[in-house]
C-alpha cells in the first residue's frame, strides 16, 4: 500500500509518524555529509535529493517507513556511486515532528504537571536522539486546561501556560548546537 500524501510513504520518527513533508531535510543531510567530508562543492546533491524523492513517490512500497531505514537506502546509493566519504558521514535528519501537547497532557493526569514536562523532556530526548531538528507543538491552551483539570480559562491556566513556554524555551536553550540546531515551534511562536 502506498501513503496517499504525494505517494510517498509515513516516515517514522521515534514514536511518531510524519505524513505530509517535503523533502528539504534531505537535502540538509546531505549538504552536512558533503561538507563533513570536504567536498562542499560535491556538483550533484540535488540529483541525489532528486533520486531519493523519486524512490519515495513511485518505488518503495511501504507505507510507513522508518527514518534509519531510509538512511541506510541513501548511504548504500551514495556508496554505489562511488561517494564512500559522503555516505560515512551522513548523518539523519528528520522531517519536521509534530507534538501534541494535549495528548502528553492526558497521559501525564489532571494536575501532575511534573509528570508533563518529564515526558515533554523525555519525548523531546528521543526526537532529538533520531534526528528531529524541527518540532511542531500543538494545542498549548488545550494542554493547560486538561493539566488543570478546568473547562474553563482562569488566572491558573494563565500561570501554567506561562510555566510550559518557559520549560519549552529552556529544552530549546539546552539543546542548543550549532553544527545540528534545533527549531521549536509553539502555535505560531518559534523559538530560534
Amino acid at each position: 500500500m502506498i501513503a496517499l500524501i504525494g505517494n510517498r510513504p509515513a516516515i517514522q520518527v521515534g514514536n511518531y509518524q510524519v505524513h505530509d513533508y517535503d523533502t528539504a531535510w534531505l537535502g540538509h543531510a546531505l549538504q552536512r555529509a558533503a561538507a563533513a567530508a570536504d567536498h562542499d562543492d560535491f556538483p550533484f546533491l540535488d540529483e541525489i535529493r532528486k533520486g531519493v524523492e523519486e524512490y519515495l513517490e513511485s518505488k518503495c512500497s511501504l507505507s510507513l517507513l522508518p527514518l534509519h531505514t531510509l538512511y541506510e537506502r541513501m548511504r548504500k546509493m551514495l556508496e554505489m556511486i562511488g561517494c564512500h566519504l559522503i555516505a560515512a558521514q551522513l548523518e539523519p535528519i528528520a522531517p519536521p515532528v509534530t507534538l501534541s501537547l494535549p495528548h502528553a497532557a492526558r497521559r501525564a493526569g489532571n494536575g501532575y504537571e511534573l509528570a508533563f514536562f518529564e515526558c515533554l523532556r523525555s519525548e523531546l530526548n528521543e526526537l532529538r536522539g533520531v534526528g528531529a531538528e524541527e518540532i511542531r507543538f500543538t494545542g498549548l491552551r488545550e494542554s493547560v486546561l486538561v493539566l488543570r483539570g478546568q473547562e474553563k480559562w482562569d488566572k491558573k491556566c494563565d500561570q501554567l501556560l506561562t510555566e510550559v513556554r518557559s520549560f519549552l524555551w529552556s529544552q530549546h536553550q539546552d539543546f542548543h548546537d550549532p553544527s545540528r540546531p534545533l527549531r521549536l515551534h509553539l502555535e505560531g511562536e518559534r523559538f530560534d
